[in-house]
């Protein structure tokens, strides 16, 4: 574990930080993914740190508004690791899109021509798609991740291979469906079917031995390495015995990767639509990987969390608890290998008075839910309907991430503004534009509010929140109605950690009541104004500029 030291780390910006308590020492605290602060980004949007892999596979093809690679690669992402950009957010896991190389054409439609550059259009799960960097440039970011405590959450897709265009045949039919389109009126054609035309379908339900696809055997064969991937194909299904099914070949790539760099969990793409047994398969044999990297490689271990799922389950929200109305068949994802699920609730909530988003979310993690977790968002890749797309109540959106129970999720650019209303692009596109490096530099002015501001904002919560698992994991109780404040208790083991959130408050001196929580003269340390304060009589008096309070030990 690392031990955190509380400081303003606000280099970048030109942010007075005279208020800032140096070196304050913070109690160590386990991580725990019921708490995380996981930050997401598609690498091609985020930071380009090689312009040398910007072009592979002749892939020149003038496409439509935001349908192209951009440039961002792992070196890009490596190099914010090491500049300290997620330790200052608060974020200890990253997960980015997926890694595979896509497919080398592209998908012409009504949109424009689009290529793979957000990595969910698999071509050959074995190999890192070149764009994105070398598998050294992947080990490097993996390893830079780790020494600054962050975990790697690998995006994982079974369901489907790329689009078929003229450089990429299909898989074949013993692999893959390629018809019909799933309707979604039922489990059948939500499962047994593409999610749209020209995505052939995994046949995930198969159990039926099938040999490699043509189109892998010739690739490999001209990459010379066709004889290395046979072999261990062969000691693969001979140690697990399973079928040489199509699902279990994608298994053994993914868990390579885990097995070699000591990836710390998967996040499993469109989980609903395949059988949901597959997913308590594939986490049995990525355990398995997680504990063999971790044998080999003790100096590197960061702690003895097991290795994490969460799956993305559309339209799965925390209301539903355990179960999950999946075109008329109720499935527990949970059960099948998962110890999360993406929330697609909390954007229809945010608008909620805060009291009942929090103690909602409190009541459902501590009962239906116990012993599993959800992770929170409000901005995503691929949801049309993002709870604040003309950025108007980004302070709002931060309070929401990082206070309510559960993990959270930035998405790239929530903590700086960037734009998500772009003219002509179609569908996603206008949700991954490249992350906007310029407004942070120039501290841009977005509907009234600065880029420096918001940043500074979501690094004191997101360190809050990083360091003191209560916030995610602990059970919820309000103190007072004006101001609102309210205190969060976590204990497992023989650790134990609460703390006390006051939210709109008056700026300037006001009184926080914190109840029964800390006892007499117990020093605290608030990390949004950066002060000590002392428990006198049930409660603080605080002098700042701020209507917020974050409170702990």
């Amino acid at each position: 574990m690392l031990k955190y030291t509380f400081i303003a780390l606000i280099a970048l910006f030109t942010i007075s930080c005279s208020q800032t308590k140096e070196n304050k020492e913070i109690p160590e605290a386990p991580f725990i993914w019921e708490n995380a602060n996981v930050y997401f980004m598609l690498t091609d949007r985020f930071n380009n740190g090689d312009s040398s892999n910007d072009v592979n596979f002749e892939r020149t093809k003038e496409t439509g508004v935001l349908r192209g690679f951009m440039g961002g690669d792992f070196k890009g992402i490596t190099q914010k690791i090491e500049e300290h950009y997620f330790n200052d957010l608060g974020v200890n896991a990253l997960w980015f899109s997926p890694i595979a190389e896509q497919i080398h054409g592209s998908v012409d439609e009504g949109t424009g021509s689009t290529y793979g550059f957000h990595g969910y259009w698999a071509k050959d799960w074995t190999r890192i798609d070149p764009n994105w960097g070398t598998e050294e440039d992947f080990a490097a970011l993996v390893e830079a991740a780790h020494k600054k405590g962050i975990r790697v959450v690998m995006d994982v897709v079974i369901n489907h291979t790329g689009p078929i265009t003229d450089k990429d045949p299909s898989y074949g039919t013993d692999w893959v469906r390629t018809g019909p389109a799933c309707t979604y009126e039922d489990y059948n054609t939500t499962v047994n079917c593409t999610l749209v035309e020209n995505l052939p379908d995994v046949l995930t339900g198969s159990n039926a031995d099938v040999d490699l696809p043509e189109t892998l055997l010739e690739k490999w064969e001209k990459e010379g390495r066709l004889q290395e991937e046979m072999d261990e194909l062969n000691a693969f299904f001979a140690h697990t015995g399973h079928p040489r099914a199509p699902r279990f070949y994608i298994m053994k790539w993914l868990t390579d990767f885990v097995r070699k760099y000591g990836i710390d969990g998967y996040r499993i793409d469109t989980a609903k639509h395949t059988e949901e047994g597959i997913w308590a398969e594939l986490r049995a044999l990525a355990d398995e990987a997680f504990a063999e990297w971790k044998a080999a490689n003790p100096d590197k271990v960061l702690d003895d969390n097991a290795f994490y799922t969460v799956g993305e389950v559309y339209n799965y929200g925390i209301s539903s608890g355990r179960e999950f109305d999946n075109g008329g068949v109720m499935v527990d994802y949970y059960a099948n290998g998962m110890d999360a699920l993406i929330n697609f609730e909390l954007k229809s909530d945010g608008d909620k008075d805060y009291e009942f988003i929090f103690d909602k979310y409190s009541t459902l993690l501590q009962n239906e839910l116990k012993g599993k977790s959800i992770l929170n968002y409000l901005t995503s890749h691929d949801d049309g309907s993002p709870y604040d797309e003309s950025r108007e109540k980004s302070f709002r959106t931060a309070n929401l991430l990082f206070l309510t129970p559960g993990a959270s999720q930035i998405y790239y650019g929530d903590e700086s503004n960037r734009n998500l209303i772009v003219e002509d692009a179609v569908g996603d596109a206008t949700l991954r534009t490249f992350m906007n490096w310029e407004d942070i530099e120039n501290n841009t002015e977005v509907n009234g509010i600065k880029t420096q501001d918001l940043m500074l904002h979501y690094q004191k919560l997101g360190q809050f929140k990083s360091m003191n698992p209560a916030v995610g994991a602990g059970i919820h109780n309000k103190i007072s109605e004006a101001p609102y404040v309210f205190s969060r208790d976590y204990v497992k083991g023989n650790y134990s950690n609460k703390v006390i959130v006051a939210l709109d408050a008056e700026k300037g001196p006001k009184t926080i009541s914190v109840g029964d929580v800390f006892s007499e003269n117990t020093i605290l340390f608030d990390y949004y104004s950066n002060q000590e304060v002392k428990v006198t009589d049930g409660q603080v008096e605080i002098d700042s500029p701020y209507t917020m309070v974050l409170l702990s030990l």
